[in-house]
């Protein structure tokens, strides 16, 4: 006899729940990289010598992708899409750019006081 899911539904494959984890982790590392990048790059985009290592840029880049993201959506009406999507990269150093200036004068602030 065999164990039957809610509303007597088979349970769900364990491949099929294993391929969802794998994307995700995926997906999780891509946006990463994608922080990594955007935050390097929006770096040498403004003028000046900022601070922080590379855990901050990645932290600057993945915190200005999600701004980015959350910008393009609510005035150009568009989503962060795919890893390789130019609209994508476009979005998160624009947003890393923008949270990149924000650090600045909060950091600025501070080494003045």
């Amino acid at each position: 006899m065999t164990r039957a899911g809610a509303g007597g539904d088979p349970p769900a494959p364990a491949t099929h729940r294993h391929t969802q984890e794998k994307d995700s982790l995926v997906g999780f590392f891509s946006f990463l990289l994608l922080g990594l990048i955007a935050g390097a790059l929006a770096k040498l985009i403004l003028p000046g010598r900022q601070g922080g290592g590379w855990l901050v840029t990645l932290l600057l880049g993945v915190v200005g992708a999600m701004v980015g993201g959350w910008l393009g959506g609510l005035v150009f009406d568009v989503d962060l899409q795919g890893f390789f999507s130019p609209s994508t990269w476009l979005l998160a150093i624009g947003g890393s750019i923008l949270v990149l200036l924000v650090y600045g004068l909060i950091t600025g602030r501070r080494a003045k006081n």
